[in-house]
């Protein structure tokens, strides 16, 4: 029987998985969650239109990674980091669908 971690982790990739089909994008989950699947790095979950994305859920996330209302996207950066950004789900799924990122 799955560690009920590793099964939360599951069903939501494989949650993401069946939104983005919905929206007739081409998503597929890599089997065992492992990205070496794909022949990509074993870190990355699902792949949404080519795009390689690992997928976390957890019970909280920090304040600051918060999309504020009215905003697309919050960026951040560690010191001396890679900047990077965060955007709600449906957005992404939105301009992949729209654009054909």
């Amino acid at each position: 029987m799955s560690h009920p971690s590793k099964t939360k982790g599951s069903n939501f990739e494989r949650e993401l998985v069946n939104e983005a089909r919905a929206l007739g994008l081409d998503a597929e989950r890599a089997y065992a969650s492992n990205g070496k699947a794909f022949g990509e790095s074993e870190e990355v979950d699902i792949k949404v239109q080519g795009m390689r994305l690992q997928a976390k859920r957890r019970a909280r996330l920090p304040r600051f990674l918060m999309v504020p209302e009215g905003c697309d996207g919050t960026v951040f950066r560690s010191d001396r980091g890679e900047t990077l950004v965060l955007m709600r789900w449906e957005d992404v799924m939105d301009k992949l669908k729209e654009e054909g990122w």
